[in-house]
């Protein structure tokens, strides 16, 4: 009986050990990459993956490497909103807002999309109105494009020729060359731009919330009606928005 425990055991340490390999890992690693960080055997590590697969846990990517599934990135998000992080994340953000007089929120990538997991809202009659929950495009919003510039080269070859970009407004980028050119300039600014891309009559900025490890896990964003705010006013706001995803980056790597 004990070592049927054991044995339990050892497959649930390693199941939690494929997950998280996964999910920290730089780029979607093949079965090999698994087995040999591991320590697994070939054998064992195909049938977990396939298992994992099966269950939604993790899926393939178009390199033949793996990625978090659907219910692993649903457990990142229940985790994510729990309290008491959900309070200090929302005291940040209210503070943020305060200081710039506009809407701002944070952003996680799911899927090929940008997904609201948190937001403050200021008492502006006209508000652009995108709440918790709402799921916007990669290529023409300020936080999509900038986790799409944290991509390798090749990585984002690949993925802007998957994505379905489309005309959202007159100004959304849908010239993959020029919009690689403006993802470079993102990433050397370290700021997500929307110049009326995705919605018209409306503007947006976005930071990297990054872990321990300088990877992007988030972005922190603000946007506002061009009524109101012009790109560049938000862009002046560059430096709260910084401190206030460095708060919030130090925030997660709490636990």
């Amino acid at each position: 009986m004990a070592d049927q425990i054991k044995k339990k055991g050892s497959s649930i340490t390693r199941v939690l050990e494929i997950i998280e390999a996964i999910a920290i890992a730089q780029h979607p690693p093949t079965p090999l990459d698994l087995a040999i960080a591991l320590d697994i055997p070939k054998p064992s590590i195909h049938r977990l993956l396939q298992t994992l697969e099966k269950e939604g846990f993790i899926k393939l990517d178009t390199y033949g490497g793996y990625v978090v599934g659907q219910r692993t990135h649903a457990l990142l998000v229940s985790s994510w909103n729990q309290e008491p992080k959900k309070i200090e994340r929302l005291a940040i953000l209210q503070k943020l807002s305060n200081q710039i007089g506009e809407t701002c929120g944070i952003a996680i990538l799911q899927d090929n999309e940008m997904l609201y997991t948190d937001r403050v809202q200021t008492n502006w009659p006209l508000q652009v109105y995108l709440p918790v929950g709402s799921k916007v495009p990669l290529w023409c919003t300020s936080s999509g494009k900038l986790f799409l510039s944290y991509l390798d080269k090749e990585r984002l070859s690949n993925v802007l020729k998957h994505l379905p970009i489309e005309q959202m407004t007159k100004n959304t980028i849908i010239d993959k060359a020029a919009l690689e050119q403006n993802l470079h300039r993102i990433f050397e600014q370290q700021l997500g731009t929307d110049n009326e891309e995705f919605i018209a009559g409306m503007v947006a900025c976005s930071v990297p919330i990054l872990n321990a490890q300088q990877e992007i896990v988030a972005c922190l964003y603000t946007h506002a009606p061009t009524i109101r705010k012009s790109l560049q006013d938000l862009m002046v706001y560059k430096p709260v928005l910084r401190e206030a995803a460095q708060e919030l980056s130090q925030l997660i790597q709490q636990g």
